[in-house]
């Protein structure tokens, strides 16, 4: 339910970036196959790390149980390790730092940084605190618990960037979003703990009358 949920959210809001492509400008044929090309591969792509997240969930429940639960020292080697893998974006990472070096500077202070530094360190610190706490979940929870999060997380921001840029949140949007946070309430236990708990009221009115 979760997972069709957020297929319909994320469908539907590749169908207004469609409809705003199509009100700038006419696109020739192999412009709009290229178009949804690019669409889907991103959704694969998508897809993918989802399905990788899920299964490293699994491999370092395996690891907990041989070494312990370590929150901090899986969260430095999973982010340690890749970095050698950086190396090959080098000339597109550079080309980016003078592109945010050559932004308009922002005052902090007594320091005065460009904006777009500013909002790479701020993303820095938020994600840091995000990762911090998903790994610190990961001790306590199960990894299916913990891919539901993540993906709750995934979910939330694709509605906040939906209300931040102004788009249009339709009638499928609702229904993902209803779809979503049912999912989650019968995955929590919430909707079968309210459910017994209205049966139990009932029973003792019954019995008090």
């Amino acid at each position: 339910m979760i997972t069709v949920g957020i297929s319909i959210a994320t469908l539907a809001s590749a169908g207004q970036m469609q409809e705003q492509d199509d009100d700038s400008e006419r696109e020739t044929e192999d412009e709009g196959t290229w178009r949804i090309m690019k669409l889907l591969s991103g959704i694969a792509f998508l897809l993918l790390a989802l399905f990788l997240s899920a299964y490293m969930g699994i491999y370092q429940e395996k690891i907990y149980a041989a070494h312990g639960k370590h929150a901090r020292e899986a969260m430095f080697y999973n982010h340690a390790l890749p970095l050698p893998g950086f190396l090959l974006l080098a000339p597109d990472i550079w080309s980016r730092m003078k592109t945010f070096s050559a932004s308009t500077p922002v005052s902090l202070g007594p320091l005065s940084l460009p904006y777009m530094w500013a909002y790479l360190i701020a993303n820095c610190i938020t994600q840091y605190v995000c990762i911090r706490g998903v790994f610190t979940l990961t001790t306590q929870c199960t990894s299916l618990f913990v891919t539901l999060v993540v993906t709750l997380r995934k979910f939330f921001s694709l509605i906040v960037s939906i209300f931040y840029f102004h788009n249009p949140f339709t009638a499928q949007h609702w229904l993902a979003t209803a779809l979503v946070f049912t999912g989650t309430l019968l995955f929590s236990g919430t909707l079968q703990t309210l459910g017994r708990t209205v049966l139990g009221l009932d029973r003792e009115k019954k019995k008090t009358t």
